[in-house]
């Protein structure tokens, strides 16, 4: 599996500082926090997150793993359906999803839906 992450920004740094807050749990229930727009860019032809200070550049299996972050959907489903899309079952593919997760969680790209 590639690489979720082509970031355009100065400030990002791909580790996270994983708190119980920014933990993932595969029953959590997550959505686009609304300070950013998420969106497709057909120009770009990726992924976009949109916010005040600038503009994140997502490559296509982190676009898709937000985009299913609607706030109706649980991690395990989340998982389930990157699976099944990009035809990866690999035991650490939860893992790597919920690592991807927890970074968009500390970042304040997506939060639980309430």
């Amino acid at each position: 599996m590639r690489p979720f992450l082509l970031i355009r920004t100065t400030d990002f740094r791909a580790e996270s500082s994983m708190t119980e807050e920014t933990a993932i749990n595969t029953r959590d229930i997550l959505e686009i926090n609304p300070t950013f727009l998420f969106r497709w860019e057909e120009k770009e032809e990726a992924y976009l997150m949109l916010y005040p200070e600038g503009i994140i550049k997502l490559n296509n299996t982190a676009g898709e793993i937000l985009k299913l972050c609607t706030g109706e959907n649980p991690v395990e489903d989340i998982v389930r359906e990157i699976g099944r899309k990009f035809q990866n079952q690999e035991p650490q593919l939860e893992t790597e999803v919920c690592k991807f997760l927890e970074v968009s969680l500390d970042k304040g790209w997506i939060r639980r839906a309430t």
